[in-house]
């Protein structure tokens, strides 16, 4: 496969599996599984949610939409095919066998009929729909929603001037890329529910608890009629609906039992049905139950909402632990038990694959995006070291099962254990791009500075790409801005307008830049468009908190929530009494401004090496015979190379916004706070975007969150840390996650010393207080191959932003993103 001279553990396993060796590690049965669903390379649209979902909404009108939500989960409990899966010893799945996934189309029903049948045909993320579903979405689902989406409102609630910066103005359909809303495809940010409520009272006693407080409820109160009334009588409802999906399970698993000859497979199936009967409902006993009951929560909540990034599953090696650790000791359980049932859920999950209709949705999730994040290691609410024996088997799980779910995250502090570290790092070398690493040096002390307690704050969990959620605090689900700043920078250059959009003046006039004069009037042009892209940004967001509890409800992720029962209020309404609103804006390009604001202040306004005329020359024809201008345009000052220069410039961005946030978010009640976590937008932001002046071409992927542009970190990869150092206001509150990306030569870490030198690397990123950090320990020339052969290459995985993917299931333009990425030789 490769002629390099070191391979990670991945390529060499990839090598034998060409040559028909597999190792499955005694754990035959998840890898059986794994295999056969492996064989499902395009998933399948499975329309039963949205026609049972669109039945029920039919029936409801006019009532609470809370309300309305719990009837139509309760309609769909009832109806939605039940699959008991061959081997697995889980059950629960929200479509059909295989890979699926499902619609949602109070999100997309306005334009659901035409997407539908595009799905197959596009190159990011395609799904297949037999024409049976897809004449009955045309003709029965889809036109009860036109004229009723979140999207519809929205669109039509935007100011001109916001509009034309978010969609076509003629096509709402058509994201511009620019300020680019991401409300519309998702109902919810990403979340993590308290799954240790239902491990410790089941759904059972959460409705005990909705049932006391209805009892309580004044009968003349028309606050309490109105609205507390039915919120609480919407979660009996999806406590019922829940339950009856597990007791169907039940039955199926029992009546497959009685035909089935396989003694062993026979007994499994009765201990599924025993299971199924028992739990979500009640507390689980042993470790068995508590997985499948978190499964049947994580399961419903997918089913119920479209929650951005899919629901994450929180921190399972300590909810987990008490039911592992006591099995384990009174002899329930082993190790390679554990595994089996741990890994039974990762196959379950790659099975769901969360669909975007939207078009700008499906670029903006290339490959099949998926962060139901797990989160390991960290500390307890106490304040003390919480990896545990289930947290090395997590990692081990890693390690041994090729399979690119759950998405593993771990937590790492100042006092993380130097086992722990080095299972990480062990884990990592692996090479398909797991764990993503959160520093809780760096997010709890935010935490706490927006209003978190200290053990609210110990206790996060990772959510999402990069993001973090305190259950029972975070109240805020609205999605949020995608800001493209290289866009800015382009409307600097051409006086609020981009070549792509013709003679439209999208932004404020500035000014022929050839003109300026000074780097002065430069700069403060380019702050005069970022500024202009921020306040649109607050403007989309002022409107979609009004709009959105219009049209979504949350009724599970209500109940799952202290302060939703507490105030008897859904988790999608604005306020929240008592809870933390966390929220953010994303700035997309960043390493590709600041390279190319450094080349312009250096060789234009102090070297004088060239002129405006001459750059924009070399960008009017996109670098075609101006090669020694791009290659001195390349060999300014760069961000990812600890160079003092560049760095400043973009912490002057970076300052910029925060100015703006920390004077307005608190006017919509939420911390606004800025983010560099692109997903993979940068490939379809970069497609708006014509040349710019750090040497990129027009039209191709922008820097991708917080790292350098791509081949500009030539100084290694310590010098990349301290650029993201270097460039961040630390004494500003109003900053989130930054998506780091490193690219490694397995040759880089090499027996013990190579280790060694990876735990030194992340205790570095630690002691610097940055986010996120997440690796690719992977040979260019595979990557090369893989393009060449996709077949032979097919279960290659890559990190790609948050998560990681199959290489071979992403686009091209993302496909030479990352192929495009610095891959350092040395630490």
């Amino acid at each position: 496969m490769s002629s390099c001279c070191v391979l990670s553990p991945q390529e060499v396993r990839l090598e034998e599996e060409l040559k028909g060796i597999e190792q499955m590690y005694g754990r035959e049965r998840a890898f059986k599984i794994l295999k056969e669903v492996q064989t499902y390379r395009r998933p399948i649209i499975d329309v039963e949610r949205a026609k049972y979902f669109t039945e029920s909404m039919k029936q409801t009108e006019g009532q609470p939409l809370v309300l309305r939500w719990a009837k139509a989960m309760k309609h769909i409990a009832e109806n939605i095919s039940v699959y008991i899966d061959k081997d697995n010893l889980l059950v629960g799945r929200a479509g059909c066998p295989g890979r699926y996934g499902i619609l949602y189309p109070e999100l997309d029903g306005d334009f659901l009929d035409l997407a539908i049948k595009e799905l197959p045909k596009r190159v990011e993320s395609p799904f297949n729909i037999s024409e049976e579903d897809a004449q009955l979405v045309v003709e029965d689902i889809a036109p009860f929603w036109k004229g009723k989406t979140y999207h519809e409102a929205l669109a039509k609630a935007l100011p001109e001037e916001t509009l034309k910066l978010t969609y076509d103005p003629k096509d709402p359909l058509k994201s511009r890329f620019i300020v680019n809303e991401t409300s519309s495809f998702r109902s919810s940010l990403q979340w993590v529910h308290d799954f240790e409520k239902v491990l410790k009272i089941g759904f059972k006693g959460i409705k005990e608890g909705a049932q006391k407080q209805l009892a309580t409820l004044d009968p003349f109160s028309p606050v309490d009629n109105m609205e507390k009334r039915p919120y609480l009588e919407a979660i009996i409802i999806e406590c019922d609906a829940i339950i009856l999906w597990a007791k169907r399970h039940a039955r199926q698993a029992a009546e497959i039992a009685e035909t089935e000859t396989d003694p062993q497979r026979k007994q499994e199936l009765l201990t599924i049905a025993e299971i199924c009967e028992w739990v979500p409902e009640n507390p689980p006993r042993n470790f068995y139950e508590a997985v499948q009951s978190q499964w049947f929560t994580q399961m419903f909540s997918r089913i119920e909402q479209k929650t951005g990034t899919i629901v994450s599953n929180g921190r399972m090696d300590q909810y987990f632990y008490p039911f592992y650790i006591k099995d384990l000791e009174e002899g329930r359980i082993t190790e390679e038990k554990a595994l089996e049932l741990l890994e039974c859920m990762w196959v379950s999950m790659s099975q769901f694959i969360d669909l975007y209709v939207s078009p700008a949705g499906g670029a903006i999730n290339e490959g099949y995006a998926h962060w139901e994040a797990v989160t390991i290691g960290g500390q307890t609410p106490d304040g003390k070291d919480a990896t545990n024996e289930l947290t090395y088997l997590f990692l081990r799980s890693k390690r041994e099962f090729p399979l690119n779910y759950p998405d593993l995250a771990a937590r790492i502090h100042a006092r993380s254990p130097e086992r722990f570290l080095y299972e990480v790092a062990e884990t990592i070398k692996e090479g398909s791009g797991f764990p993503k690493i959160i520093n809780d040096e760096e997010v709890i002390p935010l935490a706490l500075s927006k209003g978190a307690n200290f053990e609210e704050a110990f206790d996060y969990a990772v959510s999402g790409c990069a993001e973090h959620r305190m259950p029972n605090r975070d109240t805020y689900t609205s999605g949020c801005a995608y800001i493209n700043f290289a866009a800015a920078l382009e409307m600097t250059l051409y006086n609020g307008k981009m070549k792509l959009y013709g003679d439209e003046q999208l932004s404020v006039p500035t000014g022929d830049a050839r003109e300026f004069k000074t780097w002065d009037e430069l700069w403060n042009a380019y702050l005069t468009h970022q500024t202009n892209f921020i306040k649109h940004a607050f403007i989309q967001q002022h409107n979609i908190i009004r709009l959105r509890a219009l049209h979504f409800a949350f009724p599970l992720g209500s109940a799952l929530h202290d302060l939703c029962m507490k105030n008897c209020i859904d988790l999608h309404q604005p306020v929240i009494e008592g809870g933390i609103n966390f929220g953010y804006f994303e700035c997309i390009g960043y390493g590709t401004v600041i390279d190319s604001l450094a080349a312009i202040k250096k060789l234009v306004f102090e070297d004088k090496k060239l002129t405006m005329n001459e750059i924009f020359e070399a960008l009017e024809c996109n670098f075609e015979g101006k090669e020694d201008i791009k290659e001195m345009l390349k060999n300014a000052p760069r961000y990812g190379n600890n160079d003092e220069y560049a760095d400043t410039i973009g912490r002057d961005i970076d300052r910029a916004a925060l100015e703006f946030t920390k004077d307005y978010s608190h006017e919509l009640g939420v911390h606004l706070d800025l983010r560099y976590v692109p997903f993979t937008s940068h490939v379809p932001f970069g497609r708006v975007v014509s040349a710019t002046p750090n040497g990129r071409k027009a039209w191709t992927p922008l820097a991708d969150g917080s790292s350098a542009s791509h081949g500009a970190d030539v100084n290694g990869p310590t010098a990349v840390l301290l650029s993201n150092f270097n460039t961040k206001n630390y004494n500003f509150r109003e900053r989130a996650a930054r998506l780091l990306n490193i690219k490694l030569s397995p040759s880089t870490l090499v027996g013990e010393e190579g280790l060694r030198n990876l735990v030194s690397f992340i205790r570095t990123a630690c002691d610097l207080r940055l986010w996120h950090l997440q690796f690719n320990v992977i040979n260019k020339e595979t990557l090369l191959k893989a393009q060449k052969d996709p077949e032979g290459y097919r279960n290659l995985l890559v990190r790609v932003a948050g998560y990681s993917a199959y290489f071979c299931d992403l686009s091209p333009d993302l496909q030479n993103d990352i192929i495009s990425r610095t891959e350092h030789i040395n630490i």
